[in-house]
C-alpha cells in the first residue's frame, strides 16, 4: 500500500508560502542509497537558489522516473497533466520544424511539483523562455571515453579554461554527476542554435589541437579512441544536459555540481549526492553564484569556426542522427560501414 501524501511548504517568489502536495513520499527513488521521493523533494527545496539559477526562466525537459532509478524512464518534454495554476509554459519549436509547449519552472514549487511527478533530472535550454531560438549560453560538454575517466576529464576542463579566458570568456565548471565535466559560458543572445553550435565546433577543433593525446571531437565512436570526447553536438537546438543541482539517476544519487575551479582537481563525483550537497552548499555557498554577472560575446569562438573554414578547409561536423539532413553536413554513414570506392587498378 502507498504511503499517505505528505506537504512540503515551500516560499513563493511573493514572498508567501506554496504548498505542493507530494503522493507516496516512501516511495524508494534510488534503491542503494535508500533515498525516497520525500527525500528527492526536500532536497531540491534545501538547493533552491543554486538549482533555480541554473533552470529559472528556461523551457526545461523532465527525465522521470515512475517507479525509481532503474525502473521505466522517460523524458517529458510536454508540460505533464495537472500543472499547478502558478507555473506556465513556453512554445518551443524543434528540429522536425513542430512546435509545442514546454514547462518553465519560475519558483521552486514548480520544481518541487516536478518531483511529484517523479522527475529525477532538469534538462533546461541554454535559452530564455522570451526568446528560445538564440542561446544565452554555450555549454561543452567533456565526455571521457572507455579507458579514460573523471580525472581526464578534469584535466581536458583545464585546457579548455585556458582557451576559454584567452578568449575572453569566463567559464564556470561543474561535474555531470557521472565521469564527465560540463563547462558553461554566459553569452549575449545575438546568434542563433547553429551559429552556437559552430562557436561551440571551433572551441572543440583548437582544443583538439592543444591536447590532442588526450581530446577528440571525432564523432563515430570508433574513431575516439581512449580520450575525451567533446561532445559539440549537445549545442544543438533540442538537446540538453543535466541542469547544476540535478540528481542524477546514478545508484548512489551523485549530484552535478558546481565547483570552484581551484577546488576540480580536488574533487571526486561521488563526493556530490542527493545527501551530502544541501550541507556542502550551506557551507560554502553556490561557486555559480557569479555567473549571471559576466557576459561574452559568442563572436570570439566563431571566429574560431571561420578560421577552420577559411583556412584549413574544415567543414560542417555530423548532425544527431533524428536531425533532417543539414546543408555541408558530411555523411551520416559510420566509417567502418561505408562504401570504399574501387581500387584502382
Amino acid at each position: 500500500m502507498s504511503s499517505s501524501a505528505k506537504v512540503l511548504q515551500v516560499p513563493a517568489p511573493d514572498g508567501t508560502v506554496r504548498e505542493v502536495r507530494v503522493s507516496s513520499p516512501d516511495r524508494i527513488m534510488w534503491k542503494d542509497a535508500g533515498i525516497t521521493k520525500w527525500d528527492l523533494a526536500t532536497y531540491v527545496a534545501s538547493v533552491a537558489d543554486g538549482l533555480m539559477r541554473a533552470v529559472g526562466d528556461r523551457p526545461v525537459t523532465l527525465q522521470r522516473f515512475p517507479d525509481g532509478v532503474g525502473g521505466e524512464e522517460f523524458f517529458s518534454k510536454n508540460p505533464p497533466k495537472g500543472v499547478p495554476v502558478w507555473a506556465r509554459s513556453v512554445i518551443c519549436r524543434y528540429p522536425s520544424a513542430r512546435s509545442h509547449p514546454q514547462l518553465v519552472i519560475d519558483e521552486i514549487a514548480t520544481a518541487v511539483w516536478a518531483v511529484q511527478m517523479n522527475t529525477v533530472t532538469f534538462h533546461p535550454w541554454p535559452v530564455r523562455s522570451d526568446d528560445n531560438d538564440n542561446p544565452d549560453e554555450m555549454r561543452i560538454d567533456l565526455d571521457p571515453q572507455p579507458g579514460r575517466g573523471f580525472a581526464d576529464s578534469v584535466e581536458a576542463a583545464y585546457g579548455l579554461k585556458v582557451l576559454l579566458e584567452e578568449l575572453g570568456y569566463t567559464p564556470w565548471v561543474k561535474t555531470s554527476g557521472n565521469r564527465g565535466v560540463h563547462v558553461h559560458v554566459r553569452i549575449a543572445r545575438t546568434h542563433e542554435f547553429l551559429d552556437v553550435r559552430h562557436a561551440v565546433i571551433g572551441i572543440a577543433r583548437e582544443l583538439e589541437r592543444r591536447m590532442p593525446e588526450l581530446v577528440t571531437t571525432a564523432w563515430w565512436k570508433e574513431e575516439r579512441g581512449q580520450k575525451v570526447f567533446v561532445d559539440f553536438n549537445q549545442a544543438n537546438r533540442d538537446r540538453t544536459i543535466a541542469s547544476a543541482y540535478s540528481p542524477r539517476p546514478l545508484p548512489c544519487a551523485t549530484v552535478s555540481m558546481p565547483v570552484p575551479w581551484e577546488r576540480l582537481r580536488d574533487v571526486k563525483p561521488g563526493d556530490f549526492t542527493v545527501r551530502t550537497v544541501p550541507a556542502i552548499l550551506a557551507a560554502e555557498g553556490d561557486a555559480w553564484a557569479g555567473i549571471d554577472a559576466v557576459v561574452g560575446s559568442v563572436s570570439a569562438a566563431i571566429a574560431l569556426w571561420d578560421k577552420d573554414i577559411g583556412e584549413r578547409g574544415l567543414g560542417e561536423m555530423p548532425f544527431p542522427p533524428d536531425f533532417p539532413k543539414m546543408p555541408g553536413e558530411p555523411s551520416r554513414v559510420q566509417p567502418s560501414r561505408a562504401r570504399k570506392p574501387p581500387e584502382q587498378t
